[in-house]
């Protein structure tokens, strides 16, 4: 996967909205003790089982696989003309 040079803010935003989105759908907050691996599959399993984004396959589920998925979920969020996706 070739990383774009606003992957990391593009993530994190992802990462923001997607905290949000899970505490909209009735789940608490994450600890701070929570590693950000778990949230990036937290937050990513959401997604999934809400139909948002599509699943890996099951021998491609990893870390880098799934902050990728989130990184293309938030870049169609976000209007063309934001300034992460220049």
């Amino acid at each position: 996967m070739k990383q774009g040079k606003n992957d990391p803010q593009l993530l994190k935003l992802a990462m923001e909205i997607g905290v949000g989105y899970a505490k909209k759908r009735g789940f608490a907050d994450f600890d701070k003790g929570i590693s950000s691996k778990d949230k990036v599959e937290c937050i990513y399993r959401l997604l999934v089982t809400d139909k948002l984004i599509q699943p890996l396959a099951k021998d491609k589920e990893d870390g880098p696989s799934m902050k990728h998925k989130l990184i293309l979920w938030i870049t169609r969020q976000l209007p063309t003309d934001h300034e992460l996706l220049n």
